[in-house]
């Protein structure tokens, strides 16, 4: 292990609006051992989420924002590759806080802080514990079913449908007997979330100005009873001019909004009295509040992901150098599912 390089990128300077290469350093250190108690894991993959740009603001925020100089923080599967802690095995597959780099050597003190626990690929792909079985699973699970608490018959609609959490949204709606319309951007994305996923319709909104507002009165005669938000500024507010009587908004991103400038902040619902004409509710989802119930989740969605009910599509980039440009693709629209950062293989 001493002759092993680990490579990684750390936060070199913060972003006043996207941040690109030159905000990131690329280093590396010798690998080393773990002392009593302590794991060394090899990275084998990585999750890319919206959230990470949050991290970067040095504003308050659920999570401390990434220090100048950190390695950035990030998600991921890796392979334990020595261990003197009897709760992890050599060769056993886990997740946890594992960072941007190829290795990450856990102290005994840091594996419950790094959320380092063991997992079962019988139970899905590398890929699917990074979406639908990971932190967008849970977020889209917690979210819809406990602040969202659909009921049979209901309309949801949810924004980035075709996106790590929109997918497992819009897919257990429709388990749980509701209508589900989703928003995303692009025909082909919309007709995979139709076709493939099973949602009653999509109302891309890229189609020209006034497409979401349109398809909102197409789709959602009734009214809009759950509105799953992760995309934030114009589209919220077509939603929220939308509600049906005693509706909930569930708010958990807003990635249109992310890359503002610092001068220039985050866009807030104009159309927000819509919640008191239709004494409706609006409240935040932070996955980490579930800790404690993520593998009831898990077990349930590994369920519907065996029996079919429930697909879970990936779009992988790979190489840890391409970090910068990988993040950014979330930003652009240019993923086409859950964003995962192959380090490397198997």
């Amino acid at each position: 292990m001493t002759d092993l390089v680990n490579h990684q990128v750390r936060l070199a300077k913060r972003p006043d609006a996207a941040a690109t290469r030159e905000h990131w350093n690329f280093t590396t250190e010798p690998v080393g051992q773990p002392d009593d108690g302590g794991v060394l894991i090899k990275t084998l993959s990585l999750s890319l989420d919206p959230a990470m740009r949050g991290w970067l603001n040095d504003a308050r925020s659920y999570i401390p924002p990434v220090a100048i100089g950190e390695v950035m923080r990030a998600g991921g599967i890796g392979r334990v590759t020595a261990s003197k802690n009897p709760s992890f095995a050599v060769g056993d597959t886990v997740y946890g806080t594992l960072g941007v780099q190829e290795y990450m050597l856990i102290p005994q003190a840091d594996i419950k802080r790094n959320g380092l626990v063991k997992i079962d690929l019988r139970a899905g792909s590398i890929g699917q514990w990074l979406n639908v079985l990971g932190m967008p699973g849970m977020t889209g699970y917690f979210g819809l079913m406990d602040v969202g608490q659909p009921k049979e018959g209901e309309t949801v609609v949810v924004s980035g449908a075709a996106g790590a959490v929109g997918q497992t949204v819009g897919q257990l709606a429709k388990i749980k007997g509701c209508r589900v319309v989703g928003i995303a951007g692009g025909e082909a994305k919309c007709k995979w979330v139709v076709e493939e996923l099973g949602f009653d319709a999509c109302i891309d909104y890229k189609a020209g100005e006034g497409a979401v507002r349109t398809g909102l009165k197409e789709h959602c005669p009734k009214g809009v009873d759950i509105y799953f938000d992760n995309v934030g500024g114009e589209i919220l507010d077509a939603v929220l001019a939308k509600l049906a009587r005693k509706a909930r908004v569930i708010i958990c991103g807003a990635i249109s909004q992310y890359n503002n400038a610092n001068s220039m902040p985050a866009a807030g619902p104009r159309n927000y009295l819509s919640l008191l004409v239709n004494r409706a509710r609006m409240e935040g989802i932070v996955v980490f509040d579930y800790a404690d119930r993520y593998h009831l989740a898990v077990a349930e969605l590994a369920g519907y992901l065996k029996d079919g009910r429930m697909k879970s599509k990936e779009d992988v980039v790979k190489g840890i150098e391409t970090f910068p440009e990988s993040l950014n693709k979330l930003f652009a629209g240019e993923n086409f599912g859950k964003l995962v950062l192959e380090v490397s293989t198997d």
